[in-house]
């Protein structure tokens, strides 16, 4: 026995079907394009109990010059010095106190506002993709800067992702990964879930195809898991027990990819947070073996 279907009631749920999937893909565009809004802000005057030089540096990206700012201090010579990345929507502010604690080490440290952060100027936030740019003219400064130091770098989540993105030069002699995560549909996923609950994830696929239109960039461009075999640098990756972008089973498959020598500390009781801030002694004993042993030739 057939059921017919009558056709007026046929036509509505094809307009309604219509209507929901416009109202997911404007939902969708949206949800990027709110990811993807800059974080410029002040960052207010230099600390004060540190010896800060302001440091204005002119990177060209696609022929338009984009300027990345930052903080150069210099410490013991002969010390090393350590490049500090900040995570997504901060500002070089979130590195502050791993900056004085690595001072009174005696490093010299730079810390920078990544593309679209801070005083950084950048049209949007793109996850690694320019603001590897902005890591390399850190580093090409760096070299010039301090030229016969060993030269570290500690990156946060967006941080850390946009150092394993890009190209760096001189490659560091040390290299501290924290909360990173392994592609930017993981990342994304869990960020839309954060914004509108559970079902937020379903809205991915929308927004990696936003990429190619919005960063003249594909999902396979955006994959740090893809790039750490490239990264010959000691490395330690750190993540939180707790952390659920990206989750302990991503953090390991992030350790799994990278090179020896290598180093992994999963953070018992720590969510996405600033691991530093949560834990700072054994966070200083920790990072401070690992760069006296690869800055100052101890190990």
């Amino acid at each position: 026995m057939f059921h017919i279907v009558h056709a007026p009631a046929f036509i509505g749920l094809i307009i309604l079907a219509v209507v929901c999937g416009i109202a997911i893909i404007t939902i969708g565009i949206k949800a990027g394009g709110e990811l993807c809004r800059p974080a410029q802000r002040s960052v207010g005057s230099v600390p004060a109990d540190l010896p800060v030089e302001t440091i204005i540096l002119q990177n060209a990206s696609n022929e338009t010059i984009e300027l990345v700012s930052g903080w150069a201090i210099r410490g013991t010579p002969g010390m090393g010095v350590v490049l500090l990345l900040h995570g997504l929507r901060s500002d070089r502010r979130q590195m502050l106190d791993r900056a004085r604690f690595l001072f009174r080490a005696g490093y010299s440290i730079m810390l920078i506002d990544l593309p679209a952060h801070g005083e950084s100027s950048g049209k949007c936030i793109t996850f690694g993709y320019r603001e590897a740019e902005g890591v390399e003219a850190a580093m090409r400064y760096l070299a010039e800067a301090f030229p016969h130091e060993k030269i570290a770098v500690i990156g946060v989540s967006l941080g850390a992702a946009s150092l394993v993105l890009s190209k760096v030069s001189p490659v560091p002699s040390a290299v501290v990964l924290e909360s990173m995560y392994p592609t930017i549909e993981e990342a994304i996923a869990r960020r839309l879930q954060k914004r509108l609950g559970p079902f937020g994830s379903l809205l991915t696929p929308i927004f990696l195809w936003q990429l190619p239109i919005r960063f003249g960039v594909t999902a396979d461009q955006l994959r740090p898991i893809a790039n750490l075999a490239a990264l010959h640098s000691p490395v330690l990756i750190m993540s939180g027990a707790e952390d659920l972008h990206p989750t302990v089973a991503e953090t390991q498959r992030l350790f799994q990819s990278a090179n020896q020598p290598k180093e992994l500390w999963i953070v018992e009781g720590a969510a996405h947070i600033n691991l530093h801030a949560y834990h700072p002694k054994e966070y200083e004993a920790r990072v401070s073996a690992f760069l006296q042993k690869y800055l100052r030739g101890e190990g």
